[in-house]
């Protein structure tokens, strides 16, 4: 497989697309690892396997629709394997395996399979294990590396902080000739409105020039000031809290002109569509409890 990621938006050929297969039973609260799931376990209304399968499998549908090759991960019983953005990244030819969560090292034996077909000379895998990074906090826009971080002070005590400036300082240390930004993220394990888990979650690129953003989701003023000059404030579509809270900036794109969203981002997507972006909806917010959507449910391999 010739692996090639330029930006987040170019025509998709190949991804791994998560699992809700055996998801195992409702986390006690303890096993939770951020706020909106702790928040659907206290009222009962924590996502069913079922739902999320069917949700799943329409966001398969509709990548077949548009010929995309689609991996799906070995199923691991009683295992949370939706979301595969976490696990692993690939920028240029590069796959990089990330430093996760030590609960979830399961996940990236079950993609093995895929790797198999990788070349190598191009897997990587930090040195250290004090290097953290996750694949919802980096995209590769063209010549720039865009990368959610969090340096407040109690980093080693935020569960929902998951990219350091170690992880950051690894990824530039893989792409010497690409402009590295990183972002210094607000984090919450009280309030998920208050909490941006990864970048993805408050930021995101469609089209060709245009992104979707929450100011709120930069503890940095001037990190969002960044993103205005880069895009231009015309250029970006601005999300508030409750919009975060649904995952209005973690939708998918197939292409510069295709993108894969929840059909309950009514605002929202009548603004792709007013770009001549076709939207393909899904459900998908059975998957949203656990603060994640589809962004963070692909891992894109091949784009053109």
């Amino acid at each position: 497989m010739n692996l090639n990621i330029q930006n987040e938006t170019s025509r998709l050929r190949a991804v791994v697309l998560g699992t809700a297969v055996s998801n195992g039973p409702v986390p006690k609260l303890e096993e939770a690892y951020d706020p909106k799931s702790i928040e659907h376990i206290k009222a009962g209304t924590y996502p069913k396997e079922s739902d999320m399968v069917l949700e799943m499998e329409a966001v398969a549908k509709v990548l077949h629709k548009y010929d995309v090759k689609v991996y799906r991960p070995e199923i691991i019983q009683d295992y949370n394997q939706i979301f595969s953005r976490d696990i692993a990244l690939v920028i240029e030819d590069k796959f990089i395996k990330s430093n996760i969560l030590p609960d979830r090292e399961k996940e990236i034996k079950a993609i093995q399979h895929v790797i198999d077909e990788i070349d190598p000379d191009k897997v990587y895998k930090a040195p250290s294990e004090d290097i953290h990074f996750e694949g919802g906090d980096i995209m590769i826009h063209n010549d720039h590396i865009f990368i959610g971080t969090y340096k407040g002070d109690d980093y080693p005590d935020c569960i929902v902080a998951r990219t350091n400036m170690k992880g950051v300082a690894y990824i530039e240390s893989l792409f010497p000739n690409k402009t590295v930004k990183e972002f210094d993220l607000n984090k919450s394990m009280k309030d998920p409105k208050d909490n941006a888990l990864h970048l993805d979650c408050c930021f995101q690129p469609v089209g060709t020039n245009k992104a979707i953003i929450h100011k709120e989701g930069f503890r940095n003023p001037r990190d969002y000031e960044y993103l205005v000059d880069f895009f231009g404030m015309d250029n970006l579509f601005h999300i508030d809290k409750n919009e975060m809270y649904h995952m209005n900036s973690n939708i998918f794109s197939i292409a510069e002109d295709v993108v894969i969203s929840e059909k309950n981002f009514i605002r929202l997507n009548t603004w792709l569509r007013s770009l001549n972006i076709t939207v393909e909806e899904v459900p998908y917010s059975e998957i949203a409890k656990q603060e994640g959507l589809l962004r963070c449910t692909t891992m894109p391999l091949i784009r053109d």
